[in-house]
């Protein structure tokens, strides 16, 4: 008996992520590459080598997403909150998950998803690493033993066209820990820089940004008391680990029967009650 395949819908190939993620679905059982959404269609097919190399290629290239509506089970989005937003729109009123991976949401647009995710089923993550959602589950524990008697800091490094700052990872972090702290994340991030010269008060988190070259991605987190310091550091070597993980959390929806609800990695990765 033939198994039905998950068809997978991927906006922005030609992103950062784009081909990552074609080449993950590709390769991953069972699941199907079925439509490519862009913004600009016109020769891409012959255009893109990544699509060339793939055997037996018939997915659907568009940039209208209402086109393609009934040829695509689950949505991925690494593009832009502008874009992911009117989208997301189009799943909502069809009836179609999607995986949301793009970061720089302001408070509206992740209102917008949250609201969303009452009718379907959304996982929206900051980072679909394993290892980073490994690193958030020791930052909570860390913080709840000694984040009281430390200076905490968060310092994050991107490559040069990264245009949101601090990284959404970054900012995950920030609100994990002050959630544990019982602290308001705004009211708590510190930026010490030339435009800001000042004694660090209390109950703050620094955060501190680099954008060079084509850093994929590295976070540290800094737990400095007074005589000793515990440094959590995660790197990201191959974007191939994000694009991994947003089709692990594609599958798990459907693996999961979710109609509706608003998940991230913590829940595909089964991380919620690790300690």
């Amino acid at each position: 008996m033939n198994m039905k395949k998950l068809r997978i819908a991927i906006a922005g190939p030609n992103g950062r992520m784009g081909s990552q993620l074609i080449k993950c679905v590709e390769e991953t059982k069972n699941i199907v590459l079925s439509v490519i959404i862009t913004k600009s269609c016109f020769n891409f097919e012959k255009k893109n080598s990544l699509i060339r190399k793939i055997d037996n290629f018939n997915a659907k290239i568009t940039n209208d997403i209402n086109s393609v509506i009934n040829n695509f089970d689950i949505l991925i989005d690494f593009t832009r909150p502008e874009n992911t937003l009117k989208n997301l729109l189009v799943c909502y009123q069809n009836n179609k998950s999607i995986v949301i991976g793009t970061t720089g949401f302001d408070e509206s647009g992740r209102k917008i998803i949250q609201d969303a995710a009452k009718k379907i089923p959304i996982v929206y993550s900051s980072n679909f690493s394993i290892g980073i959602n490994l690193l958030f589950k020791l930052i909570e524990k860390t913080t709840e033993i000694i984040g009281n008697s430390s200076d905490i800091d968060i310092i994050e490094k991107h490559h040069r066209q990264k245009k949101d700052c601090p990284s959404g990872t970054a900012l995950t972090i920030g609100e994990k820990i002050a959630q544990i702290m019982n602290w308001n994340l705004k009211e708590s991030m510190f930026y010490n820089n030339i435009n800001n010269i000042a004694i660090r008060p209390p109950k703050v988190i620094e955060f501190s940004s680099i954008r060079s070259g084509e850093i994929i991605g590295e976070h540290t987190v800094l737990f400095h008391e007074k005589n000793e310091q515990i440094e959590i550091t995660h790197k990201a070597i191959n974007r191939k680990i994000f694009a991994s993980g947003a089709v692990k959390a594609a599958i798990w929806i459907e693996k999961n029967k979710k109609e509706k609800g608003l998940f991230d990695m913590q829940d595909v990765l089964n991380l919620k009650n690790i300690f």
